[in-house]
């Protein structure tokens, strides 16, 4: 395989790269000593200067103000952000506003993607459901009404096609929990089922009538929500109820998330090395151990695999190659191997820090709370290996 990057998405790292080299992973309250959320807000400041580098229109094409770039330089981008924890909402954001342009009617897609672009809209996703273990969109029903609503005169529905009829739109019940950065979003992306049982994206904005937020609070102390919809009223062009869309969006959700994974895994083993080779045990570096040799060469094998899996999603969430297996497979590798790898590096960092790793004046902790979230989020990797054998038994290789 070859995974060559192109000039425009080796520019994009480089770009972030600059941006991020003034942020500190201590930046805000350790999760460790905070008693709730690490802070209320996130980094407007890095939010203002990515928006100025023009790094959250990355995916966007030039027709919105955006670099007309893949999702693999959006990989590239969050790889980058995770090296310094950056507290801001970068992969949601950014991942909404390329499926709406995707899929998205060109008018609402016109009103929101150049002001997200620009970092004068947030916007977010649910992608939890309402437990974390069922499909997300089966946790938010989705109904069409018309003008009639509620005096009888009409159920808004088109006999036709199930969906809402002229003058009409959705009328949106369910909740979705551990919704990232939901306080601060201006617009929520909400994944919902039609009667029809057909998934679909709805954009709600944070303020819209019978939308409420109850605060959470995440592994790594960033603020989550859980979004309740009582009879929250979406106009027609505000739900894209479009084949693909939300799997698409959700697997581009997972793949950047894979992302984050190697990039924090990265920086940890790059921690670890230069730890190890600073202490000294009987006057030498413990890194010249064999034992401590050994076992940062298996991190370095993991991040390695993660590496290779995590490009090989994100191109075909890219493209439309076809393989032996649709696109999900290789999606499903890819979070097998973050989700198992992120684990093993900060825990091996833990071991080879000794009690300095917990020491909440150095920055580890910090890395250890942030790939802990990352992995609940992901999933165990035993399921993730299940979903890969059915494909594997509906889709025979050879």
């Amino acid at each position: 395989m070859d995974f060559t990057f192109t000039e425009e998405q080796q520019a994009a790292v480089e770009a972030a790269r600059a941006v991020f080299s003034d942020v500190a992973p201590d930046r805000t309250p350790s999760p460790a000593l905070a008693p709730g959320a690490v802070a209320e807000d996130i980094d407007r400041q890095l939010w203002h200067e990515l928006a100025r580098t023009d790094l959250l229109g990355l995916t966007l094409s030039p027709e919105h103000g955006g670099a007309g770039l893949d999702p693999i330089a959006l990989c590239l981008v969050l790889r980058e952000s995770a090296k310094v924890l950056a507290r801001v909402p970068l992969l949601e954001s950014c991942a909404v506003a390329t499926a709406v342009e995707r899929y998205g009617e060109r008018t609402l897609a016109a009103e929101l993607l150049p002001r997200a672009g620009r970092g004068e809209l947030i916007l977010t996703v649910g992608a939890n459901g309402r437990i974390g273990h069922d499909p997300a969109e089966l946790a938010v029903s989705a109904r069409p009404y018309g003008k009639g609503d509620g005096s009888g005169e009409s159920d808004g529905a088109d006999r036709e096609t199930g969906g809402p009829s002229e003058g009409s739109g959705w009328v949106l019940d369910g909740v979705q929990s551990a919704v990232p950065w939901a306080q601060v979003a201006d617009w929520i992306a909400v994944p919902a089922h039609t009667a029809g049982g057909r998934p679909a994206l709805a954009l709600v904005p944070r303020t819209r009538d019978g939308v409420t937020l109850a605060d959470q609070v995440s592994t790594s102390g960033e603020r989550l929500a859980e979004v309740r919809l009582e009879a929250v009223r979406v106009e027609p062009r505000e739900l894209i109820d479009v084949a693909g869309c939300w799997d698409w969006l959700r697997s581009l959700l997972t793949t950047g998330t894979c992302a984050l994974a190697l990039g924090l895994g990265e920086r940890v083993l790059a921690m670890t090395a230069e730890y190890t080779s600073r202490r000294e045990q009987f006057g030498f570096p413990v890194a010249t151990f064999q034992a401590v040799a050994v076992q940062a060469a298996d991190r370095y094998i993991d991040l390695r695999a993660m590496e290779a899996t995590l490009w090989q999603a994100a191109w075909r969430i890219s493209t439309t190659a076809g393989g032996p297996l649709p696109a999900a497979g290789d999606v499903a590798v890819a979070k097998i191997w973050a989700s198992d790898g992120v684990r093993r590096v900060v825990q091996t960092a833990q071991h080879l820090h000794g009690g300095f790793g917990a020491d909440t004046d150095y920055p580890l902790h910090r890395y250890h709370a942030w790939a802990k979230q990352i992995e609940l989020s992901l999933g165990p990797a035993a399921a993730h290996e299940e979903a890969l054998g059915d494909l594997l038994a509906a889709h025979p290789l050879g």
